[in-house]
């Protein structure tokens, strides 16, 4: 298999032009005795390849027909045409609702703009319209109109090659931008804006084409019945970037600045996507920016990630446990040469006809990581709880009195009588009055104390 390029070309399917048999209402082009319509308020551009008789014909208000060497028309002299018996009115099919977000409307295709080979690779389906990094094709000698309503204000691109003329340049850009056939191309809010630069990180860059994710899936949706195909496993992975939920297996990869994105996709391809065992089995492989939580709940900030999607083709109770198999592989093979690949850690996720979605695989290393971390920020939480309720006044903490060892050592001394208040004490001698103690002590009393140290004839003078 040959190796997967790092540029990407995308070419724009519809057309315009005059001689295709879809742009018009009866499915077919209009012959000599047709009465032509162009919609008065629609602008319009139209590329003619050949000369073309016609009864009568209805332009726009606003619009340009673009004549290859040879084309024209000319009025309809009556002679009879053997491919138009009887004549009518042919309108111009509506170009106006062709959006540059519906995937449908693209395909990739080689620099020369040949259809791309067949192969193992596909792509999520924000990455099958235009990313800020790729090259942009409409065919040469083909006129066309598309919608570029965006909720960016700015579509960055490499280069988009009009007529066969490629625009690598901002200035050459602009240039086509300021002449007349541009505003009947390209309508919208949204400004197409060329850069002229590839990636430039060997990492892998990322499409770019989140935000317009909504307006993508619904592009998407509408072209096929406006919901999703029913898969065949009961809880499908749901790939970031992609609408639709599928069967097989996800791998995210956390690396570090040595990992090269394209050397590890072809690296894949050569070494297990060409085994006759996962003939069935395509894969998409990028970067792409995952939503960091705060314990699971508020998004907080995007991180990248290394995403792997494999799909395969079978169905029923064996739909994605090709996947699965070349995941397992995959993992293996990280494990053992991951560190220098610049892989740091890998986490798989599995969805088959048999089973439902679930992790069953990681790298240790992020495994016991995340839980640490994960337990560390609980437990300040609930400290930080805890401090914030005390503090004002909300948790009350009981006091607690530890035993301590020396009081083990002392033999309890029980408790003194309640009628006893005191000791005899030879050095203090109390003379209590006969009053009752339970009356109130007469104001006169002299209470007295005889003390042996003390002689009253030493204080005479």
């Amino acid at each position: 298999l040959p190796a997967a390029t790092s540029a990407v070309y995308k070419q724009w399917i519809p057309n315009t032009n005059f001689e295709t048999a879809s742009n018009w209402d009866k499915g077919r082009v209009p012959c000599a005795r047709d009465v032509v319509h162009f919609e008065k308020d629609k602008v319009v551009s139209v590329f003619v390849r050949s000369p073309h008789a016609l009864t009568d014909m209805y332009l726009p208000l606003n619009g340009e027909f673009l004549l290859a060497a040879g084309a024209a028309f000319t009025a309809f002299d009556g002679s009879w045409d053997p491919g138009c018996d009887s004549g009518g009115a042919v309108r111009f099919a509506d170009a106006e609702r062709r959006s540059w977000f519906d995937p449908t409307l693209w395909q990739d295709v080689l620099p020369s703009g040949e259809l791309q080979p067949g192969g193992p690779i596909f792509s999520v389906d924000e990455e099958r319209v235009p990313c800020r990094y790729d090259d942009v094709i409409f065919q040469p000698e083909t006129s066309f109109r598309v919608n570029t309503d965006s909720s960016r204000p700015l579509i960055h691109l490499r280069s988009i090659s009009v007529m066969g003329q490629e625009l690598n340049t901002p200035s050459s850009w602009a240039g086509y931008l300021g002449g007349p056939s541009a505003p009947l191309q390209f309508h919208g809010n949204g400004t197409l804006q060329v850069t002229g630069a590839g990636c430039p990180d060997k990492t892998g860059c990322a499409c770019g084409n989140t935000l317009d994710g909504p307006r993508i899936c619904a592009a998407l949706l509408r072209a096929s019945g406006r919901q999703c195909p029913e898969p065949a496993c009961q809880s499908p992975l749901q790939p970031l970037g992609h609408c639709c939920g599928v069967c097989g297996a996800t791998i995210n990869l956390d690396f570090t600045p040595d990992f090269d994105l394209q050397k590890y996709q072809d690296r894949l391809v050569q070494e297990f996507l060409s085994q006759p065992k996962y003939a069935g089995v395509q894969m998409a492989i990028s970067k792409v920016h995952k939503a960091q939580t705060f314990l699971g709940v508020v998004a907080r900030s995007t991180a990248p990630l290394i995403q792997i999607v494999l799909i395969d083709d079978r169905a029923g109770a064996q739909a994605g446990t090709a996947a699965e198999q070349l995941a397992a592989e995959i993992m293996e093979s990280i494990a053992q040469h991951g560190e220098a690949l610049g892989i740091s850690s890998s986490k798989m996720e599995v969805a088959t006809g048999s089973t439902a979605s679930g992790q069953v695989g990681s790298h240790p290393v992020s495994r016991i990581t995340a839980g640490t971390v994960m337990g560390l920020l609980f437990s300040l939480l609930l400290l930080g709880g805890i401090l914030f309720l005390y503090r004002t006044g909300k948790l009350r903490l009981p006091a607690l009195r530890l035993p301590r060892p020396w009081d083990r050592l002392e033999d309890p001394v029980s408790p003194a009588p309640a009628s006893d208040k005191g000791f005899d004490n030879p050095m203090f001698n109390v003379e209590p009055p006969d009053a009752d103690l339970g009356e109130e002590t007469p104001k006169d009393l002299q209470v007295f104390y005889l003390n042996p140290l003390y002689d009253a004839s030493e204080t005479e003078t």
